[in-house]
């Protein structure tokens, strides 16, 4: 049998009988162990020893599991060589590019005083122009060992030259096939996208469209299952879509859809019911548990919330938010979530209320009240900023944004929209913010923020 403790052993030992069975059954074993902390271990004792198919498979998974892995003490220890291959790679998967710069200044930190040379070579291959303006003014600038590198300081410059460009460029795509870091990332099956589902036309829709920020096209994905209304959305593991509560037909929902975007052929699937019936509700995720908060029974406006387990499939009840609330917006920060805005049937009140939960304590806390009251609005994270977006107050539908800032502590606001909007879906997708849709009833379009790009000027004036 092949256990950790035997299978370094018996490779170079299957290897020297030329026992090709032996040899595959140990690798096949390796390729299941494969994991952020062992993945560059395993992928030096299969080059070592020439195991061709874990070697790739071990390859894939690092780029893949990038992220992840450079969290591990493993990373410190990678040869500079092994590093630029991996950071030049366009298939490298990485939330974002502000990822792969830390990784890069951790791993030089690490060796200060022999690595701080390597670190030109490693920025060529950093692609800053696709960092935000915000984290390039707040991170790179401030970042002291930059500061005796004429040629990173030409990287930052040249970085800062590109927003400039999209600023003055927005309806053009920004490439120039001579430099690397102007080209972003293809991870290969996993391009990211803006997904919109369902919402309100004539009827209740259950199509499903999403939108390529690369090629600015819109296309449609696979119907979904039971369209309904005041449903809500998240997406859990990067790859599967969860469709959760809503109405249809008069009826509120309990119901759950699933759609695996990593699948040949993706199509909507059920998936385990909520414990509450719910619609105008809040939904996101932490840690890969997925929350659903508040929202309305159809008689009254709810404060339960629950959190379902992919792992075990099931869903369990957690401590209920201080108020009841309904159509409000959410978000996660920081690992903690925010449930922002919204209505009280008890209260008859719109609401400018924020709570957040923090899931290793199962507890709600008050957070700073909004400047405005918003039912219907749209909740938005970039660069560690909490945005609301939109709206309706008691009087009209809004076009005015905030944002929230957990070491400030307070609420600002910021540049309205160029349209008011309520019911808007809102997004951040390669450092700018999307508000896609929402009423008054006839918008189509997805409009980019200029909210990242205002902030960032007024900062730095």
């Amino acid at each position: 049998m092949v256990t950790e403790k035997n299978v370094q052993v018996l490779i170079p030992a299957a290897n020297l009988l030329q026992l090709n069975d032996v040899n595959e059954t140990c690798c096949a074993f390796l390729q299941k162990q494969l994991h952020p902390t062992n993945c560059l271990g395993i992928k030096a004792f299969a080059d070592l020893h020439s195991c061709t198919k874990l070697l790739t498979s071990s390859e894939l998974y690092i780029q893949q599991n990038f992220a992840k892995m450079v969290e591990a003490d493993e990373f410190l220890s990678l040869s500079s060589e092994l590093l630029v291959k991996l950071i030049s790679s366009d298939e490298l998967t990485v939330p974002s590019e502000e990822k792969v710069f830390e990784c890069v200044i951790r791993w030089v930190k690490h060796e200060l005083d022999s690595r701080k040379c390597i670190l030109p070579q490693l920025l060529e291959h950093v692609r800053l122009p696709f960092t935000s303006e915000h984290f390039i003014f707040q991170k790179v600038l401030d970042e002291p060992i930059l500061n005796d590198c004429p040629k990173c300081k030409d990287y930052v410059l040249e970085a800062l030259h590109f927003h400039f460009l999209k600023r003055n460029q927005s309806d053009q795509v920004i490439t120039n096939p001579k430099c690397i870091r102007y080209n972003p990332r293809q991870p290969s099956g996993l391009l990211k996208v803006i997904l919109v589902i369902g919402g309100l036309g004539n009827k209740a829709s259950g199509s499903t469209e999403w939108y390529d920020s690369k090629i600015h096209r819109w296309q449609f994905g696979p119907t979904i299952i039971t369209p309904s209304t005041d449903g809500c959305v998240a997406v859990l593991k990067d790859n599967l879509v969860f469709a959760l509560g809503g109405s249809s037909s008069g009826s509120i929902l309990q119901s759950v859809d699933v759609l695996d975007l990593s699948s040949e052929s993706p199509c909507w699937e059920s998936s385990v019911d909520m414990l509450v019936t719910r619609k105008e509700l809040g939904v996101d995720v932490i840690n890969n548990y997925l929350y659903a908060v508040g929202g309305s029974d159809g008689d009254n406006t709810l404060s339960s919330a629950e959190v379902f387990n992919f792992s075990t499939q099931e869903w369990r009840m957690v401590s209920s938010m201080s108020s009841t609330r309904a159509d409000f917006g959410v978000g996660v920060l920081n690992e903690l979530l925010y449930v922002v805005g919204g209505y009280d049937d008890l209260s008859e009140a719109l609401l400018n209320s924020v709570e957040c939960y923090h899931p290793s304590l199962d507890k709600w806390t008050p957070v700073a009240e909004m400047c405005k009251y918003r039912i219907g609005l749209g909740v938005g994270i970039l660069d560690g900023v909490l945005y609301a977006v939109g709206g309706e107050d008691d009087s009209e539908t809004l076009k005015s944004v905030e944002a929230y800032r957990p070491s400030i502590g307070v609420w600002t606001t910021m540049a309205d929209m160029n349209l008011p909007r309520k019911y808007a879906g809102v997004v951040a997708l390669e450092g700018l913010l999307y508000a896609v849709g929402g009423l008054p009833i006839g918008i189509r379009s997805a409009m980019v923020s200029a909210l990242l790009d205002l902030f960032v000027t007024t900062q730095t004036r």
